[in-house]
Formats: C-alpha cells, structure tokens, sequence
C-alpha cells in the first residue's frame, strides 16, 4: 500500500468512527506503527482535513468534512450485498424496497468488475421458512420511529390471548423468529413478544413517556448486554 493510499484509508477509517479513536486502534487497523499514524494526521492536517484530537485522547473526523466518493473492495461489497439480500428475504415491503434501492445505488458507483458482483452474487439468501413472523412489522418499525405505543392482542405459547399496551424499544431477527423487546404496562417489567403469536397490532396515539435511547439502555442493562459501539 503507498503512503497515498493509506491516507485515504486512513480517512475512510476515521469516517466510520463517531467518536475519538486512538492512534493505537488506528494502527492495528492500518497495521502501521503508531508514529506513521501520527505521522499522516499531521500531513492531512497540513492539507486542510479537519481531525481535531490529539496523543493519548483520539481523533475524529469533524462530521461536515467531505471525502472523495466511497469506493468498496469486493469484501465489503459482499457484506453489503448479502447483507441487503437478506433484508429482501426476511423484512417488510417497505425495507424490501428500501434495501433494493440501496443495491441500485452502490451498483451506481461500482466499477464493472466489482459491479459483476451483485449482477452474479456467489453468496445466496434463502427465504424465511415462517412468513408469519413478518407480518405487523412496518407497523412496529413506524411505532418505534415514531415513539409511539403500540396496543396488541397477543398468544402466549399456551393459547392464552391477552391485551398489552407496550413501548416499542427493538426487534429481534433471529434464524425462525422476529421478537419485539418492549417495556409492557400490564407487567410493568421489559417483556418480548414473538411477531407470529400477534393477532392484532396498532399504533396508538399515546407517545411513550421515556425516549427510546433511553429504554434501550435501560433494557440492555436488564438484560445484561453490553453497552458495545457497533462502529
């Protein structure tokens, strides 16, 4: 790799980090040393890149800063092609259509070989085996952006029906099954609700009291995982 193209892998690096990143971690990632890390922060200081930080704290990217069009290797085209085929296979409509969009644009800016790639994928999705654990779930997506309630009538795994009204916090895709992680009013306690034991779903006019940033770490906390950055 020449020092050009790990400038710019440098940025790209810092890019896809919210928050202040050591040099350190910089390094391991670029697997360079720590001085030709603080090395090239200087130079794309010198040429106008907006990295505010320093040794021992981080440093981050200032959101407004432009870089040169995203460019994929055909690794990351990969996961971002399964990843969207997935979606396709185990989602609403709406994120179905959303995630088909999302393919057509990284197509856009693809060059052929890597373009061939999503033309021809060697990586295939199967479809889900349960179509009812897709339904309500535009619905509780709205919900959840929108913080309100949600009122269900729900089938316990003994037949029993009962009536919730919870606080949308997540939902869960798992291999068979897609789970709602809820604060419920009735049980006062966070609960999970499998979508295909829904019977009946709606959006109700009531907000929920707490942000949904807040619930979800409540809810992390509860259920004892770890308060990770995923970037």
């Amino acid at each position: 790799m020449t020092r050009t193209q790990r400038l710019l892998e440098l940025l790209q690096l810092l890019r896809s980090y919210r928050y202040p990143v050591t040099a350190m971690t910089l390094a391991e990632r670029l697997d360079v040393s720590v001085r030709s890390i603080y090395r090239d922060i200087e130079t794309l200081k010198m040429q106008g890149v907006d990295i505010e930080g320093s040794a021992g704290i981080g440093y981050v990217l200032q959101s407004d800063y432009h870089l040169p069009p995203l460019m994929f290797d055909a690794h990351e085209v990969d996961a971002l092609i399964l990843g969207l085929h997935w979606v396709m296979r185990h989602t609403d409509p709406q994120l179905e259509a959303a995630a088909r969009n999302a393919v057509a644009k990284i197509h856009a800016i693809l060059p052929e070989n890597l373009a061939q790639q999503i033309n021809s994928p060697s990586l295939m999705v199967a479809p889900t085996g349960n179509e009812g654990s897709l339904r309500f779930l535009t619905d509780i997506r709205s919900a959840i952006h929108q913080r309100r309630k949600l009122e269900l009538v729900y089938t316990d795994k003994d037949g029993t029906a009962s009536s919730r009204l919870v606080w949308p916090i997540a939902l869960g895709f798992f291999d068979a099954v897609r789970v709602l992680a809820c604060w419920c009013e009735l049980r006062q306690a966070f609960r999970h609700f499998r979508i295909d034991r829904m019977q009946q779903v709606a959006i109700s006019e009531q907000l929920c009291p707490q942000s949904r940033y807040k619930l979800l770490k409540e809810w992390k906390s509860a259920e004892g995982i770890a308060q990770a950055k995923t970037y």
